[in-house]
């Protein structure tokens, strides 16, 4: 997720997303609106002796509500640093820290699959904001009598940070607790497997809270429970994935050099559309004599009008900057890159830089339907040489 980078902490960036800025006031006026709501529920859970009258006159309410909310966000920033400083203890890399819509979010480079990082990686930050909530906690019994406005920032926040704990812990994974019940799983069952089971239980988590938000008219929580399911089922997927593809490299999967359709520079846009129909190919290397000089696809082609398709050529219209991959390089690996540049098939090169071989995410596609069905990579590159075979 990118967002604005606002500093680094102990190596980390931190970044705010544009949804935060929203967020940020929109938080402050509606705990400013019910101030002295808020305060009551104070008064009466910890006897905190606020003055409601007092923090609900003139521009009191604002300027707590705001106070409250970059309290919170503080506390929130805190909890993802709880997750990160565990998880680079154990070797892992944070990219970034980003403040959102939904609290924070910390970017790991690789998540952990040893079910013991990741126990204590998820539990990290909920005892982070249990501490915070203690120290909240704290400030609020030494603030002196009559202070209304510390009494209500510090008792609110020691609430909140204590909320924010238990809610996270919550098996509803992608959340912490979800994560936990992950590392529990996975103690004595595959990581893939425990990962499909942990986002079972937070999809199922996510529908009930969606429910609830409908019921109660909770936007947030909609939107959360949205999120929830999303991030469940991508990382689910990605984790099959990478179980499927490990031990599987490009090479596995990848269309060799001597079956590989390319074209040149020079070839007209409408000549090349016409080959794409015939060849059942929407993307071509192109090349200049032996040398890669780009790729074309036919997204590109089609950026060039009908009627003008014989006066254009593929050296109008292709794309130069191209990410690669080589022979070597994991299946996983592959798909991510394909993934980071919105691409659909990269071109395969060897140390010199020469073309290898093309990759595409149908090819990996098929690769993983049929490695989940028991076939190997042998059985791979045998079913696709059939195939292209009857299609000559």
């Amino acid at each position: 997720m990118r967002g604005l980078r606002i500093g680094t902490v102990v190596g980390i960036p931190v970044r705010l997303n544009w949804t935060f800025l929203i967020v940020l006031p929109l938080f402050a006026y509606l705990i400013g609106s019910e101030v002295t709501t808020i305060a009551g529920v104070m008064n009466e859970t910890l006897n905190a002796g606020i003055d409601t009258a007092a923090v609900g006159a003139g521009t009191t309410p604002w300027l707590l509500g705001l106070a409250a909310v970059v309290g919170l966000f503080a506390g929130v920033l805190l909890h993802e640093f709880g997750h990160s400083l565990v998880a680079m203890r154990y070797g892992y890399e944070i990219e970034s820290i980003t403040l959102w819509l939904l609290g924070g979010l910390a970017n790991f480079a690789e998540f952990p699959e040893d079910w013991k990082h990741e126990f204590w990686i998820a539990v990290a930050g909920p005892i982070v904001s249990l501490g915070v909530g203690a120290v909240c906690y704290g400030a609020f019994v030494l603030a002196p009598a009559g202070a209304n406005a510390l009494l209500f920032v510090f008792s609110y926040l020691a609430v909140l940070n204590v909320v924010l704990a238990g809610f996270n812990m919550l098996p509803a994974f992608p959340m912490d607790g979800g994560r936990v019940l992950r590392a529990l799983l996975a103690r004595n069952q595959p990581h893939a497997q425990a990962t499909q089971r942990a986002a079972g239980v937070g999809k199922v988590f996510a529908f009930l809270m969606g429910v609830f938000g409908l019921l109660t008219f909770q936007l947030l929580l909609i939107v959360l429970a949205f999120f929830i399911y999303i991030a469940a089922s991508g990382e689910a997927q990605q984790t099959t994935l990478k179980a499927v593809f490990e031990d599987v490299t490009v090479a596995d999967v990848m269309t060799p050099r001597e079956r590989l359709h390319t074209v040149t520079e020079t070839t007209s846009v409408a000549d090349l559309m016409s080959r794409m129909f015939e060849e059942r190919h929407t993307g071509y290397p192109v090349m200049d004599g032996d040398d890669l000089v780009g790729m074309v696809t036919l997204e590109d082609a089609r950026e060039v009008r009908e009627v003008e398709r014989d006066a254009y050529h593929v050296e109008d219209v292709m794309e130069t900057d191209v990410a690669s991959v080589t022979a070597g390089t994991d299946a996983m690996s592959a798909l991510q890159v394909m993934q980071e540049h919105g691409v659909g098939r990269l071109p395969v090169i060897d140390a010199d830089g020469e073309l290898v071989g093309l990759i595409s995410r149908s090819d990996l596609m098929t690769a993983f339907n049929i490695i989940q069905t028991g076939g190997t990579p042998s059985v791979i590159t045998g079913r696709r040489a059939e195939e292209e075979g009857r299609l000559l």
